[in-house]
Formats: structure tokens, sequence, C-alpha cells
């Protein structure tokens, strides 16, 4: 069975979190700079890598959201939409409560703060990452980097509050 792309939608979906993680990087304007001053704990990467990576997980979580927008269009049944509806608003807030916590990594400092923002954000990722497995394998696989990306984040961000 091959499936029609709705192209229009798949770019939306991207562009979606590309925007929120642009805008935040934006609002933290020279945040690499000031992580490459702070101590830093083992296996902390180059500054270049985060924006690598960070562009990287938003494609994955955009092309994640529109297979799931696209299941609970097919799914045709009530369950199968307020399924998707469901793992949709999860999303959403996970990308909320991702676009803050570099504002108060970098922007306000508050360490402590931001790594228990970010233990926030890792439940809800793993909440979409399982919410997103129930409807489609693909798009629950496609958020594992993005878990464990935030996973390494906390182990930085609380080696950065303890050393600094």
């Amino acid at each position: 069975m091959k499936l029609k792309i709705n192209w229009k939608l798949l770019i939306i979906c991207i562009a979606i979190p590309l925007a929120v993680g642009a805008l935040s990087a934006f609002l933290t304007n020279e945040s690499m700079e000031q992580f490459q001053e702070l101590r830093q704990p083992p296996l902390s990467p180059p500054s270049w890598v985060f924006p690598i990576v960070w562009t990287l997980l938003f494609i994955m979580m955009g092309t994640a959201s529109y297979i799931i927008i696209m299941s609970g269009l097919r799914g045709g049944t009530q369950e199968s939409r307020r399924q998707a509806r469901s793992a949709l608003c999860i999303y959403i807030l996970q990308l909320a409560v991702n676009f803050f916590w570099p504002l108060l990594f970098f922007n306000m400092k508050i360490y402590l703060a931001a790594f228990m923002w970010l233990l926030l954000l890792w439940i809800l990722i793993v909440t979409m990452m399982f919410m997103f497995y129930r409807i489609s394998k693909i798009a629950g696989y496609l958020i594992v980097p993005y878990v464990l990306w935030v996973t390494f984040a906390g182990y930085l961000n609380l080696g950065i509050y303890f050393l600094n």
C-alpha cells in the first residue's frame, strides 16, 4: 500500500519546530559564547554541535508530528482521531516547554531551575514518544534521539549547575 505524501503539510509540520527553535535561539543570542565560558562537565561537546543536533531533532520531531496527523486523518475512527489529538497536544506542550528552557538557562542563568524545567521536558517527551509509538511505530522511533539528547542535556545542565 503506497501512501501519498501531503508535501505542504509535511513542510509546515517540519517548519513549526524549526521556527520554535529559531526563535528561542534568537532570544538567547550569544548563548554559545556564554556556554563556552562556563566550567563544563566531562563529555561536553563543542558549541558548533548544538545547532546541528537541534536542527536534526526538530526535523525528526516535525516529521513524527506529520505522521501522527496523517494517521489521525487516515484512521477514520473516532478513537484514532482522539488518540492523534491527545498525542499532538502533548507534542505542542513539550514544544512550548522546550522553547523556554534556553531562556531559563542562558538568559536568566538559573541553572538548577533550568534543570528542573528540563526534567519536565523529559517527562513530556517520553510521554509523547509512547503516545506516538502507539499510533505509529515510526513516529515513536523518530522521537528516541530527542529523548537521548535531552537526557544528555540534563547531564550537562546539572554538571554546569554544580561546577559554576
